[in-house]
């Protein structure tokens, strides 16, 4: 069985015995466990987040950069693919792990989810659980994890603490815009995991989305990184299932009432709840399908250059 905490664990490593090369800082807590800082305290870089959205895959992606344009404009790219779809987006690079304690907020995601079950469901559409000694965890976070907090993330992942590992960066960070753009993939399996379609039978993945310019704080560097992949994120997927037919309308994201905005604004106006978003607004903004059982090819959504330079602030 392929454990992505066992995949992972090996990119996490080489991180902790080189972290000059990536531009981050390791630490060792009292209690054994492993942080590797990837922009909290340090500047971090491409490397740094080429490696993040790595281990966020739990080995099971690939990510690279090319410089693209948005309209007229010229921007970085991160460009991803995968041969295991459901268990390296769903099973690992979901943020599907709120990580709370005491003043400690972090969005969790990465390979120890799939020790924690979190969230359940997840795991049970997809048939995915690891079975590993050590728990590889990515945190979206302003702040480093103390020792508690890696001690919780441990229990509840079945582990010994001192086999517990994070790499840690902030939304606003270098980091933070590559990782979240290394999302564009997850964002259709996602999607199409939120339709009832069955994930496992898509074969392939791959996608691209511009890496957006930092911001000054965490929200706006939300709403900005969430733009790439809504509003400029492409993707291709490759898969069996002829009934694909039936959901091509609903995957991409100017199918959302939300749609048209910066997702800042949008935030904004739902006084920064989450929870009266329409969650069909995490979607890439196109998608190619190639469904290999009557040989089809199928293309939705579209790119939307004016609203992803206006969110970057070009415009």
């Amino acid at each position: 069985m392929i454990s992505v905490n066992e995949l992972a664990l090996d990119l996490f490593d080489d991180m902790v015995d080189y972290p000059e090369d990536f531009n981050a800082v390791f630490h060792q807590l009292d209690n054994g466990s492993r942080i590797v800082d990837c922009g909290v305290s340090t500047s971090g870089g491409y490397l740094a987040g080429k490696r993040f959205t790595e281990i966020c895959m739990g080995g099971l992606g690939e990510a690279a950069f090319f410089m693209g344009r948005v309209g007229q404009t010229p921007l970085p790219f991160i460009q991803i693919s995968t041969d295991y779809p459901a268990i390296a987006c769903l099973g690992a690079q979901k943020a599907g792990w709120t990580v709370k304690m005491g003043n400690f907020f972090a969005m969790g995601s990465g390979p120890a989810r799939a020790l924690s079950l979190k969230p359940k469901h997840t795991y049970e559409v997809i048939d995915y659980e690891d079975d590993f000694d050590y728990a590889v965890i990515a945190l979206e976070s302003e702040k480093l994890p103390n020792s508690s907090v890696m001690e919780k993330i441990a229990e509840e992942c079945g582990v010994e603490v001192a086999n517990s590992c994070a790499v840690v960066a902030p939304t606003a960070s270098i980091v933070g815009s590559i990782q979240v753009a290394g999302r564009c993939v997850e964002t259709a399996i996602y999607r199409l995991n939120e339709l009832g379609f069955d994930t496992r039978k898509v074969i392939a993945g791959i996608g691209c989305a511009p890496i957006a310019p930092v911001k000054k704080d965490g929200t706006r560097a939300m709403g900005s990184t969430n733009d790439a992949t809504i509003y400029h994120g492409s993707i291709m997927l490759t898969m069996k299932a002829p009934e694909i037919k039936e959901y091509l309308e609903r995957i991409p994201s100017n199918k959302s009432k939300g749609y048209g905005k910066p997702f800042y604004d949008i935030f904004k106006e739902a006084n920064f709840d989450f929870y009266k978003i329409d969650t069909s607004l995490f979607s890439p903004a196109e998608v190619v399908i190639n469904e290999l059982s009557e040989g089809a090819v199928y293309h939705v959504g579209r790119v939307n250059p004016e609203v992803t330079l206006k969110s970057f602030g070009f415009l």
